[in-house]
């Protein structure tokens, strides 16, 4: 038996505004079958994947009536989380101590990206300054350069899902006690966290602390990307023997003592030559060909265009064209309470009547939220 809407039915999540990892991090929770009420500045534009799945408040919170309103709202919430650099909820008259005095189990996420506290609390910043001081940086690129890799590691991996994770920890901490708290989130911190294998085998002297030296840094050519005849790429990640074998035998070198000692890394820069001079003999949909149904884990560099037509990912649905758009559809999975195919993003304001009255606020105190310009329905 399945339950629709997904493992956090029955949670309602107040988010107060905010880009990137704020959005993502309701949109994790949103997916999941939280109801997600996002509260958006008056005349505002929404995002049409980040912002779906949820309900839309717009709301002027420098106005003192707009706070009033939202803080009734707070008290029907089981969490609350925010953006903004340190100080500015307080300012606002919705920091934490206001709101769980009021709500004494209400989950509190706080996202930034240095954190509460600190030297650079107060300082501006964006993804590829959080993980560059937090060594998350430096070992991505080529020898000669650091290459920032989007905004993955920062703003979503170590910012809204690490925020996400943050909140349903404490979630489940607040259904057994009674009692709420703050979650610092911070994304410095988070993706310091995802470099915890890799400050592992610098502890154990197999990591060396520079580009393009290890094993999974582009030094390896078990594991790296090649450049086929028609300038798309191949990604190699053929590590373990067994599979660096079907990889050699797919492209005819199982004899060749070039490639007779795997992990020599005085052969690395003669196996790179050779293989990039294999690859670029052929275009990119050729070596795909050849290496599907291989144990070679060798597969075609997608582009955005191309990855939601690629068989595996249309045979599980991880994209799909939906609200018009194509989109990522949400993860992970669940076998009882699977998660619906995402609505799409309201527009701001689209729910602030149905929102305040959830909160209960009469007609009258709506008209007047409304007539005044505070609160605004599209």
């Amino acid at each position: 038996m399945t339950t629709a809407r997904g493992p956090l039915t029955g949670i309602r999540v107040l988010e107060l505004g905010g880009i990137g990892p704020g959005p993502f991090c309701g949109m994790m929770l949103a997916d999941m079958g939280a109801d997600v009420i996002r509260v958006d500045r008056p005349g505002s534009s929404g995002h049409p994947v980040l912002h779906r799945n949820r309900r839309s408040l717009a709301i002027d919170l420098k106005a003192r009536d707009g706070v009033v309103a939202v803080r009734k709202l707070v008290a029907t919430c089981d969490a609350v989380l925010e953006g903004f650099r340190p100080g500015v909820a307080e300012r606002l008259g919705l920091g934490p101590d206001e709101l769980l005095a009021a709500n004494p189990g209400l989950v509190y996420g706080r996202m930034t990206g240095w954190g509460q506290d600190g030297p650079l609390a107060q300082t501006p910043g964006h993804d590829i300054n959080y993980i560059a001081i937090a060594g998350a940086l430096h070992p991505i690129g080529t020898a000669a350069d650091p290459v920032p890799p989007l905004n993955l590691v920062g703003d979503f991996g170590g910012g809204g899902m690490l925020l996400a994770y943050g909140l349903t920890c404490a979630l489940l901490h607040a259904k057994t006690t009674g009692v709420g708290q703050v979650v610092d989130a911070a994304m410095v911190d988070g993706a310091a966290a995802l470099m915890a294998m890799t400050y592992g085998f610098l502890a154990t002297g197999t990591w060396q602390d520079q580009r393009a030296a290890n094993r999974l840094d582009g030094a390896a050519p078990f594991y790296r990307v090649y450049r086929c005849a028609d300038q798309k790429h191949m990604a190699v990640g053929c590590i373990e023997p067994q599979f660096f074998a079907a990889f050699l035998d797919v492209l005819g070198l199982t004899d060749d003592p070039d490639f007779a000692a795997q992990n020599d890394r005085t052969t690395w820069p003669t196996q790179h030559r050779r293989l990039e001079e294999i690859f670029a003999e052929q275009p990119r949909d050729h070596w795909a060909e050849r290496f599907t149904g291989t144990d070679a884990c060798t597969t075609p560099v997608l582009s955005l265009h191309e990855a939601p037509e690629y068989p595996h990912n249309t045979s599980r649905g991880t994209y799909r064209d939906t609200n018009g758009m194509v989109q990522p559809m949400p993860a992970p999975r669940f076998t009882t309470t699977p998660a619906e195919c995402p609505r799409p993003a309201p527009r701001p304001g689209q729910d602030t009547r149905k929102v305040l009255a959830d909160a209960g606020l009469t007609d009258q105190d709506v008209d007047t939220l409304i007539n005044t310009g505070t609160a605004i329905q599209t």
